[in-house]
């Protein structure tokens, strides 16, 4: 069995839409909670001012071991800079430990055997970001991002799994091609597999993806926005899996709720 969860971690920004090294810490106490084998990890920052210069990957993994054997984790860079910020804000050509960058990242408790990444093209247009009641505005019209996906080839007690994450487009048009994009790149991945995100497709619209109408899903609940929920947007999609147990969790201040499931071969 595998115990797995994805969670958008809102780079530890607070429900006023504050970024801290203490939200963050606080975010990755409550995931470590989970209790799960692999996590997989959306809206990560890595080393952005907003949310204090820190390597939000390395703490949680940090938080996630506690006093016994540290976890395999890796962050996978969508945009350098922080987005939104017209100044430094661009597409990341490929993962910089030493460039503040933003996207997502994987943490497991067994070994992994192989790393991937992959970089999905965003749409041209812009796009209504929500913001805070304090800050004055309704929305800032911001451009789309390039997005990322991390793959990770985890071994298992009873063999390896593909374990794959992303944080798809949030523009209704470009998810979905992101999402076929996606499934080609991961044909040759070892099975079975289990592709955790933010996917930004509700069930409706991931059953129009033809590579993944034959998957099946952990969980049909929904995640978002999390203090009462509306819309499923995180997914938990299995292709050679079998889910014997699924939930959902609100961790902290996050506007998403995480979703866990206990797998098995089959």
């Amino acid at each position: 069995m595998l115990r797995v969860a994805t969670a958008n971690g809102a780079s530890g920004r607070d429900s006023r839409g504050t970024w801290s090294v203490e939200g963050w810490e606080s975010w990755c106490a409550a995931a470590a909670g989970l209790d799960v084998d692999v996590l997989a990890v959306q809206e990560v920052d890595h080393l952005l001012p907003r949310s204090g210069g820190v390597d939000q990957a390395a703490v949680l993994d940090r938080t996630l071991a506690g006093s016994g054997p540290r976890w395999e984790h890796r962050f996978a860079a969508a945009v350098h800079g922080t987005p939104g910020r017209a100044v430094d804000f661009r597409s990341a050509p490929a993962t910089d430990p030493a460039e503040p960058s933003y996207g997502v990242a994987l943490a497991s408790r067994h070994p992994v055997r192989e790393w991937r990444e992959l970089r999905l093209a965003p749409s041209r247009i812009k796009l209504p970001l929500p913001l805070p009641p304090e800050s004055g505005q309704r929305v800032l019209w911001v451009p789309d991002e390039q997005r990322v996906a991390l793959a990770a080839v985890v071994e298992a007690p009873d063999g390896p799994v593909s374990v794959v994450t992303t944080h798809l487009s949030f523009a209704p048009t470009r998810a979905p091609a992101q999402l076929r994009e996606l499934v080609a790149w991961a044909a040759d991945l070892p099975r079975p597999l289990v592709l955790l995100g933010d996917l930004n497709l509700p069930p409706v619209l991931l059953r129009t993806v033809g590579p993944v109408r034959a998957w099946t899903t952990a969980l049909a609940e929904a995640t978002y926005p999390a203090p009462e929920p509306r819309v499923q947007l995180d997914h938990v999609l299995l292709d050679g899996l079998r889910a014997t147990g699924a939930g959902t969790h609100r961790l902290a201040d996050s506007d998403h709720l995480a979703v866990r499931a206990e797998l098995e071969r089959g």
